[in-house]
């Protein structure tokens, strides 16, 4: 096979955009790179000068466009290529030229938007957080909408310096913020910009990460304590990659993913993505795999388009896959009617003083008949005086946000606001910091409010705050929102890999939500999996300090393995209709990081394996080699199935013929050690395991075992099981979870 050499440099060239319109568009351009630019003498001139040569030449092209600057980034690292601001008969010129792979228009991709390290057994002096000294030494890249540097969370009292290796650095309007926590901070948009996070998205997930310790943080008194991150003595660098809109474009997320592979980052936080593409069209997946080439572990959220199946995004097996769940912690609110049913919901608003006095509740079928948005609370709906001194009954969507529906609410004279939340939800609520007494319910309580509302000529209702409590035994609960599997992109892989913390988060926020401005300690309670990414970025890069030698593979293999599938009440983890959530919904199971800092047991995919699984993607050569930043000819690799990569799960299509694919783990527990086999099979399906029992005298021995999956019944279409296999010792339990699609011949 013709690999190319990777080269050992980064050019990072940028320019102004033009100030009028014009018909260029951005396109990401990925050519081959010829044999006299393999040379590790090859300088960054060279391969700048290789880039430019495949821009078209001035004289094809008119005098307007020749006005206008083409060249955006050029990328080295995460691929041999560059992006450019071209038309469309630019890109057919270019593609003419020898070397040339392909053009792409810029993708848009979207942000998937405290008491959580203590849920998740994290405690000072002890287990985890001790072994592993708190993440220290660890490097930390998020890529997201910038940073507030000025926040408590921020601190580097108590922080070592950063480790010899790194090599980033501070935009020069940022200098004077950076210290020994927040080592690197660079913005990446197509016009001039600051590492500053005008939306609040990017400074919550680095401050969920790796934020410092920080005293008597909350939001309106609710969530009252300790701030702190996942891993608090890791250091934190910044690359902004999205506008203050929550819009990312592939064009900046490969050039911050290229720049921090440079800068020398352990891992990757990325919580926005698309949707699930083919690997080698998904830029994500690419600058990733260029990433974990490197021993970048890259941890991306799973995506908001739950519950539907197959919505599931960031996709690719070289990047850990993380799905949102809640915690034990819920910032409760009631609502009493006048007919005394009370209902509970959640809020993150709390009055200073208590007060349940009873109000009218506004009629909302009465705003249907005026106005059909109304019900939904849209700026300009609410026009009716009669709302003056009520508490509304919104309803969730309608493209705006639960904060400002409260505002619409506020400004319309209202009282109070009833959120009623989707079928879809479940019991799924949302706790956010709302401008007047507002609560979300679920749909099915909404529904009764309403009910009581049009059998009463004279509705009532009474709002109560009743503060944090915690003890919830049915955490955790998958989240509606959370993006479900099977994957669309390969669907031998289960996906997501994980879950952990996204519903509720309180975390570092640029401003004051609860209107204190007498401090910069501000915070924020927000949900989604860009929540639980960052949960899982932090849990990584304490395991990369307890264990630096370890793989990407071997670090996500950990956390895979020793996850927790039943819930505080030691019943199975539910899903947001209360009912058992599925195999596409947990994928392992939710994360338990002090189980994953001795897990007996790791599956290390060689980084050379997923050679052949691309290329049993049916990927075309031209595709494989787009990943590979090189030639390759899958005719001469001996492809092997999705399902036999060694991968911590299974994911398996099963027909009448039965199907055997080998795995092999590497003892990182007690030296001498032996581990018997325990199987619960999915419904209709035979697993057999040969052998039965793996016997290790070594430390890091590697022994290879056997799995067989057959149909035992008949069954319909498309019908899914789910089951485990788990490898017991004396001291360690390391489990894999089995998920079957049975097909009909």
């Amino acid at each position: 096979m013709g690999f190319l050499k990777i080269l050992l440099f980064c050019i990072f060239c940028s320019f102004p955009l033009p100030s009028f319109q014009s018909d260029l568009e951005t396109y990401i351009v990925q050519v081959e790179a010829p044999e006299s630019q393999i040379s590790t003498q090859s300088s960054s001139m060279d391969l700048e000068s290789y880039y430019h040569s495949f821009l078209p030449k001035t004289t094809s092209i008119s005098s307007r466009e020749n006005e206008e600057p083409r060249m955006v980034y050029s990328y080295h690292n995460v691929m041999k290529g560059f992006a450019a601001r071209l038309t469309t008969t630019q890109v057919k010129e270019m593609e003419k030229k020898q070397g040339f792979v392909s053009a792409e228009p810029q993708r848009i991709l979207s942000l998937h938007t405290t008491h959580t390290p203590s849920f998740l057994g994290l405690q000072q002096n002890m287990g985890l957080w001790k072994d592993s000294n708190y993440g220290k030494g660890v490097i930390i890249g998020v890529l997201d909408t910038g940073i507030f540097p000025d926040h408590p969370s921020f601190s580097d009292v108590g922080m070592p310096p950063p480790p010899a290796k790194w090599k980033g650095f501070c935009e020069s309007n940022f200098t004077t913020k950076c210290n020994n926590k927040l080592i690197g901070a660079r913005s990446f948009p197509l016009t001039n910009g600051s590492p500053i996070d005008e939306n609040g998205h990017g400074t919550h997930t680095a401050g969920t990460a790796a934020g410092a310790f920080v005293k008597g943080a909350n939001v309106f008194g609710n969530a009252n304590g300790t701030a702190v991150g996942v891993a608090p003595l890791a250091h934190i660098a910044i690359y902004k990659v999205c506008d203050s809109g929550g819009s990312c474009s592939d064009v900046e997320i490969l050039a911050a993913m290229d720049a921090a592979i440079d800068d020398g980052v352990d891992i990757l936080s990325i919580s926005l993505g698309g949707t699930s593409n083919p690997f080698h069209n998904d830029k994500i997946a690419l600058g990733a795999y260029s990433a974990t080439e490197r021993g970048i572990l890259v941890s991306c959220s799973a995506g908001n388009s739950g519950p539907s199946q197959r919505t599931v995004a960031n996709d690719a097996p070289w990047i850990l896959t993380v799905g949102a769940s809640t915690h034990d912690r819920k910032l409760k609110a009631t609502v009493k009617l006048g007919n005394k049913e009370e209902f509970e919901g959640e809020s993150a608003y709390h009055p200073k003083t208590s007060n349940s006095t009873f109000f009218t509740l506004f009629d909302v079928e009465k705003i249907v008949h005026e106005q059909f948005d109304a019900p939904f609370c849209v700026p300009g709906s609410l026009t009716d005086p009669a709302i003056r001194g009520k508490i509304v009954v919104c309803l969730v969507g309608g493209g705006v946000r639960r904060v400002d529906k409260g505002q619409v609410v506020k400004d319309a004279g209202g009282v109070g606001m009833i959120l009623i939340n989707n079928p879809e939800d479940g019991v799924t609520k949302s706790a956010e910091a709302h401008v007047l007494p507002a609560l979300d319910v679920s749909d099915v309580d909404g529904k009764k409010i309403l009910a009581y509302i049009n059998s009463t000529s004279n509705p009532v209702a009474a709002i109560t705050f009743h503060g944090t409590v915690i003890g919830d035994k049915n955490a955790p609960i998958v989240a509606s929102f959370s993006s479900r599997g099977p994957s669309e992109a390969s669907r031998g892989i289960l996906k997501p890999d994980i879950i952990g913390p996204g519903v509720n988060v309180l975390a570092a926020w640029p401003t004051s939500v609860d209107n204190n401005k007498n401090t910069k300690s501000t915070f924020n309670i927000i949900s989604g999996t860009s929540m639980s990414c960052p949960h899982l970025s932090g849990i990584a890069a304490l395991l990369k300090s307890a264990h630096p030698n370890w793989s990407p593979a071997a670090i996500k293999s950990a956390i895979m393995t020793t996850t927790d599938t039943l819930n505080l009440a030691k019943n199975p983890i539910l899903d947001e209709r209360l009912i058992p959530a599925d195999i596409f919904a947990i994928g392992a199971g939710h994360v338990n990081p002090s189980r994953a800092n001795d897990p007996g047991l790791i599956y290390d995919t060689p980084f050379e394996d997923y050679v052949p699984y691309l290329c049993g993607l049916n990927y075309t050569n031209r595709e494989v080699g787009k990943l590979l930043q090189g030639k390759v000819n899958c005719s001469e690799v001996k492809s092997i199935p999705e399902a036999q990569l060694n991968y911590p799960s299974f994911s398996i299509r099963l027909r009448s013929t039965p199907q055997t694919y080998t795995r092999t783990v590497t003892n990182v527990g007690n030296a001498t050690s032996i581990y018997k086999v325990e199987i619960v099979s999915p419904k209709g399906v035979a697993v057999k395991v040969k052998p039965s029992k793996l016997n290790f005298s070594i430390l890091n021995q590697k022994l290879t075992y056997q799995v067989t999956f057959s149909k035992t019944t008949n069954n319909s279409d498309r019908e899914v099981g789910q089951g485990f296999l788990k490898w017991n010792s004396d001291r360690h339990s390391v489990s894999s979870p089995i998920a079957v699609v049975l097909l009909v011949e």
